[in-house]
């Protein structure tokens, strides 16, 4: 299913969204989307997903493990954040979720009509793209509900300008 998309209304504004995690591809897709953002009067929107915790019967377990999890995420969205105005002077939206990954960025995109745009890097290792890109590129590509803008891993800023 499609889901309706309000970024070309007017009161609304096109979001780039990206995925930050602690992968040497990640700030590829950072600096490509906050200028891709920048030049065309768009918005990033940077999500970081934590991985639901395997603790539920130890519940102070869980809750310390919870909390350890949220100061990473807002530890490593503010160096993502940072990233992304020193490339575009820009100010990203921030958004932390808990849940499966791929199921948390379509629950987001269905929550913000304004998303238009998924911003990946693939990476550059031998193994493959990444999880990311090969899970939602993949096989749900073709009922993806926005387009993905894959960036390759190996580019650097300058090609990344020229591209944005």
């Amino acid at each position: 299913m499609v889901a309706i998309r309000k970024s070309n209304e007017e009161g609304h504004r096109r979001k780039f969204l990206v995925v930050v995690d602690d992968t040497p591809e990640c700030g590829r897709a950072l600096v490509y989307a906050a200028k891709r953002a920048a030049r065309t009067g768009g918005v990033l929107l940077l999500l970081y997903v934590i991985a639901p915790s395997n603790f539920q019967h130890w519940l102070g377990v869980e809750d310390i493990m919870r909390e350890e999890a949220r100061e990473e995420a807002e530890t490593t969205l503010a160096k993502a954040a940072q990233i992304v105005r020193s490339a575009a002077r820009t100010e990203p939206e921030l958004v932390i979720r808990e849940g499966n990954r791929s199921d948390e960025i379509i629950t987001l995109i269905d929550d913000d009509a304004d998303i238009a745009i998924l911003v990946l890097a693939a990476g550059t290792a031998k193994e493959g793209p990444g999880p990311l890109v090969s899970s939602i590129a993949g096989k749900s590509s073709g009922s993806f509900p926005i387009p993905i803008t894959i960036v390759p891993g190996n580019l650097d800023d300058e090609a990344l300008d020229a591209l944005a």
